[in-house]
């Protein structure tokens, strides 16, 4: 939790510093996620989720710029056959998952030509919420936060902001055992519009 914090303080620093840059604009947006999380435990598929966020953009010059947010995020997924063989739970069938993220991505935008950016960064998320019961004594089986890099392209159309990200985690997010190592993948597509 400190480091939410922290990440919070210092986008919300960026903030007050930019607010009167003449490259700032604040944008909203939503959009779906297909996740997966990667470990013998999980279902190989992607499965659908959702977001949605705030999104500034200060440009600090013609062509670069920082993007920091603050993007409620949500994560499906199902467990596979291995994550019984592996935890032995008294479970008959495969479970659904679902995770809900408080994430802050911080963006670097380089932006070559007025309607398109590429953007690459750091991603901290913090777990907001998750199914306690695919154990059965309810021991937390996710840690607590995620740590990821995202990289991506936007598009601007007339006021309007239209994005594709891919993010991949580095952390080991099993707070079970090490015994199989979990880690996210994110494809984010979305639209948003600027004010």
């Amino acid at each position: 939790m400190k480091r939410i914090h922290l990440f919070s303080f210092i986008t919300l620093l960026l903030l007050a510093s930019s607010a009167s840059a003449q490259g700032f604009k604040l944008a909203v947006h939503a959009g779906a996620n297909l996740n997966k999380i990667d470990g013998q435990s999980f279902d190989d598929g992607f499965a659908f989720g959702y977001h949605l966020g705030v999104a500034p953009e200060i440009m600090f010059a013609k062509k670069w710029g920082i993007q920091p947010e603050l993007m409620f995020s949500q994560t499906n997924t199902k467990t596979s056959t291995r994550f019984k063989d592996i935890y032995n739970p008294s479970l008959n069938d495969l479970r659904d998952v679902q995770l809900k993220y408080l994430s802050i991505p911080i963006l670097l935008t380089y932006r070559p030509i007025k309607v398109f950016s590429l953007q690459a960064g750091p991603q901290f998320s913090a777990l907001m919420s998750q199914d306690k019961t695919l154990l059965e004594d309810g021991k937390s089986a996710f840690k607590q936060g995620d740590f990821a890099l995202v990289g991506g392209a936007q598009l601007y159309l007339l006021g309007f902001r239209v994005y594709g990200r891919y993010a991949v985690g580095l952390a080991n997010i099993n707070d079970i055992d090490q015994r199989d190592k979990w880690k996210s993948q994110t494809i984010q597509l979305g639209a948003g519009f600027s004010f």
